[in-house]
């Protein structure tokens, strides 16, 4: 256990950078794979159980392994190195900076990248539609998450730490995603219904007064 130990440290002191990417990366496709394990083995009826759509984690792979880890890995070292320290007045710079600069940018760089790996033909779509009510639950989450972060956890670990919160905060995310879903087809279905009630009665009652008529 004490070389396994040692040989990680050594890791991260030899290539901080891909020891981050690739497990920020690992950590990001786990919280995919586990929602889509969740909804649709384990909650799912037997008649609507699916099988997991490899496709999806492969993109989430590419997110957080190719895009997501470097840019965390750069911000972190310029913002550790430009705000040493964790004085009080350090920590809320940080929290400022982490929040209303590197988060909207996460987030234009998720939902146009998925978009482009989806084949949308309106990439800024869904980055339009779901960008406000991401971040004002980012906000929620993410700023008590990083002042942990910041008054806490070694600079080298920050990666780290941010794919555990970023697991468990996708998570969330999918998991209102598909309430929401649900509640839109529910309405969906229950409108569809009363067209066809009105549409039924409407037809019902043109006939009677053909046969009235007649």
């Amino acid at each position: 256990m004490s070389r396994l130990i040692a040989g990680a440290r050594g890791l991260f002191k030899r290539h901080p950078f891909v020891t981050n990417s690739a497990i920020y990366g690992s950590l990001y496709v786990g919280a995919e794979f586990s929602q889509q394990y969740v909804s649709k083995r384990w909650l799912a009826t037997p008649e609507e159980r699916e099988d997991i759509d490899y496709t999806t984690v492969g993109r989430y792979a590419v997110m957080g392994t190719v895009i997501y880890a470097p840019t965390l890995y750069a911000w972190y070292k310029w913002l550790d190195g430009t705000f040493p320290g964790t004085l009080k007045k350090t920590i809320v710079k940080k929290l400022l900076l982490d929040q209303f600069i590197l988060t909207p940018y996460c987030l234009t760089l998720f939902y146009t990248g998925m978009s482009l790996m989806e084949g949308s033909d309106d990439i800024f779509q869904e980055l339009r539609e779901k960008f406000l009510p991401t971040f004002q639950r980012s906000c929620v989450f993410w700023l008590p998450a990083q002042a942990l972060n910041f008054l806490f956890i070694a600079p080298r670990f920050r990666i780290i730490y941010m794919g555990f919160c970023g697991m468990i905060w996708v998570n969330i995310l999918c998991w209102i995603k598909r309430q929401s879903l649900s509640t839109e087809t529910s309405t969906e279905t229950a409108t569809m219904t009363t067209q066809t009630t009105n549409n039924t009665t409407t037809s019902t009652t043109t006939t009677a007064i053909s046969n009235v008529k007649a």
